[in-house]
């Protein structure tokens, strides 16, 4: 077997990587059955009531400021975990909204 594997297979930040990335993948599942259930429930408020709720507004553009963050970390974009590995007020600083 090559040496560049062999140390590749042995290098714990790798293994450290891949267990965070299973992490992420797992939150992201989560992060996106909340997206659909905020976006059908915002449906439903504008066909009910003919207003959108600018609170949901509000979280929906920070799971999607979250999202982006969480996905740059599973491309390898980059190497900035974000929460629960980082502050939450970083996403929210981000979008502008507290």
């Amino acid at each position: 077997m090559n040496d560049y594997i062999k140390k590749s297979l042995k290098d714990n930040s790798t293994w450290m990587r891949i267990l965070y990335m299973a992490i992420f993948v797992f939150i992201f599942n989560i992060v996106e059955l909340l997206i659909a259930t905020l976006v059908i429930f915002q449906i439903l408020l504008l066909l009910f009531t003919g207003e959108k709720n600018m609170r949901l507004v509000s979280f929906g553009g920070i799971l999607g400021q979250y999202t982006y963050r969480m996905l740059q970390y599973l491309t390898f974009n980059s190497e900035d975990k974000p929460f629960p590995f980082a502050d939450w007020d970083d996403v929210a600083l981000e979008t502008g909204k507290q």
